[in-house]
């Protein structure tokens, strides 16, 4: 049995068997494009105005490219149409917790997202580095295999925050300001993760990131993370994890329930723009 990814923490379950090699091979297609342009990983990094963490996974097939990414690297190595093409063909990487992939399934199509985390920072928002550092800090160590499934499994679902989606889909994050200040995997690793959220926030004006601050006497959330979806259909579901185990959520007035304290944690988090202020005074004191 091999363990499986979840939203956020290690999660472990039955992992449906089988690498992806779609992304593998975009990735060093990509890399030989940018390499016969001349480009170092910065210089490209630049051009298409992504980090240049996001662009080695990518590269390295870990990450699957959103339809912004596919386009500026186009215009970036000469209009070939090879990254145009190949694009749609992209499999996501095997990799996910057997309670979690019905949820997958669910916010692949979700017009609206709602995320409350206080152990770690969402999946959907994590880099490879914090990912695999999340990865390793849980018993049992996965072996090799099991930890790049793992990690390339939480960075391919991230296509979700793409603004290109039709329609693209409503995301509201809120995570606790100890989550942010725990320096998970280390300071070079919590520098690259501010980089990533700074630059995710300004970019995507999709995505709303909350910050519920380290002082806070009134607190909706204290039975612990919660995650709410709404189908096209506008039909809302909700997921609830812990530890070894996963749960769907259906039942109207459960979620009912949960919308009510997710609305209470939107008004007792500090506004948007004050997270984000935030953010960069951490990043800043790094």
């Amino acid at each position: 049995m091999a363990d499986g990814s979840t939203d956020s923490g290690t999660g472990a379950g039955s992992a449906e068997p089988g690498v992806s090699d779609s992304l593998r091979t975009f990735g060093a297609v990509l890399q030989a494009l940018r390499e016969h342009a001349g480009l170092s990983r910065e210089e490209f990094a630049a051009l298409v105005r992504f980090s240049k963490h996001t662009v080695a996974s990518v590269e390295q097939g870990r990450r699957m490219p959103d339809r912004d990414f596919v386009e500026r690297a186009e215009a970036a190595l000469g209009n070939t149409g090879a990254l145009r093409r190949a694009a749609p063909t992209l499999t996501r990487q095997a990799g996910l917790a057997s309670w979690f992939r019905q949820w997958a399934r669910l916010e692949a199509t979700a017009i609206s997202l709602y995320t409350y985390e206080c152990r770690v920072v969402p999946g959907l928002l994590q880099t490879e580095a914090y990912a695999r550092a999340v990865s390793l800090d849980v018993p049992p160590l996965p072996d090799p295999e099991e930890l790049e499934q793992r990690i390339a499994a939480r960075l391919a679902r991230q296509e979700l925050l793409a603004v290109t989606r039709k329609p693209p889909t409503a995301f509201s994050f809120i995570a606790e300001q100890a989550v942010l200040e725990r320096w998970t995997g280390g300071e070079e690793v919590t520098r690259e993760l501010f980089d990533h959220l700074l630059e995710l926030i300004e970019r995507n004006w999709n995505v709303e990131f909350q910050v519920m601050p380290l002082r806070r006497p009134s607190h909706a959330g204290l039975d612990g993370p919660v995650r709410l979806a709404e189908t096209p259909d506008n039909q809302w579901f909700a997921y609830s994890e812990g530890q070894q185990n996963g749960r769907l959520i259906s039942d109207p007035k459960e979620i009912s329930l949960l919308q009510q304290r997710y609305a209470k944690l939107r008004s007792q988090a500090m506004t948007p723009e004050d997270s984000l202020g935030l953010l960069k005074r951490l990043r800043g004191a790094l």
